[in-house]
């Protein structure tokens, strides 16, 4: 899986941020930051509703078992997309970059689910009970197939953003 995507380090990013810090122009440079963030937006949103309407799957109870209400109070995909950030940089390695805040995910949210969902298998403990597992699948690469459909448009407008701040400060 992808962890997260970043349009960064690039020759152009790095010697126009060099450029901006020379110059000194605040405004250019948040505007800079703006442009990014707004070309890496439509990503994160896409990520987000991915994980939302991902359809999980599992094999359901055999006849006579025992169910019971989910130990949860939120739900799994609603809190993966909350935690879905992107940060921009536009000194040292600037960039835009998209990612999966695991700080942000609930603490009885194992980090590597999310790379689990997104290879479409998820074997987990049946309500904390180690003795009792659980498969579910889901549609595998949700992650990986967005970023894939996004990394053109993305790559020509950081492009295109940096020739427009270039062409501002000569």
């Amino acid at each position: 899986m992808v962890r997260d995507i970043r349009i960064t380090g690039t020759g152009q990013l790095i010697e126009l941020s060099a450029r901006l810090r020379r110059a000194g122009h605040e405004n250019i440079r948040s505007s800079f930051q703006r442009r990014l963030r707004r070309a890496a937006e439509p990503l994160r949103n896409d990520l987000q509703s991915a994980i939302r309407g991902l359809d999980i799957r599992s094999q359901g109870r055999a006849a006579g078992k025992r169910g019971g209400p989910s130990p949860t109070t939120r739900p799994l995909r609603i809190a993966i997309a909350d935690a879905i950030r992107i940060s921009v940089r536009t000194t040292g390695n600037p960039g835009a970059r998209v990612w999966l805040d695991r700080s942000q995910l609930p603490s009885d949210i194992p980090a590597s689910l999310v790379e689990r969902l997104n290879e479409g298998r998820v074997r987990h403990p049946v309500f904390a009970n180690r003795r009792r597992w659980a498969q579910q699948n889901a549609n595998p690469g949700w992650w990986d197939r967005t970023v894939r459909s996004h990394t053109g448009r993305i790559t020509s407008e950081v492009e295109r953003v940096a020739d427009d701040v270039r062409r501002r400060l000569e």
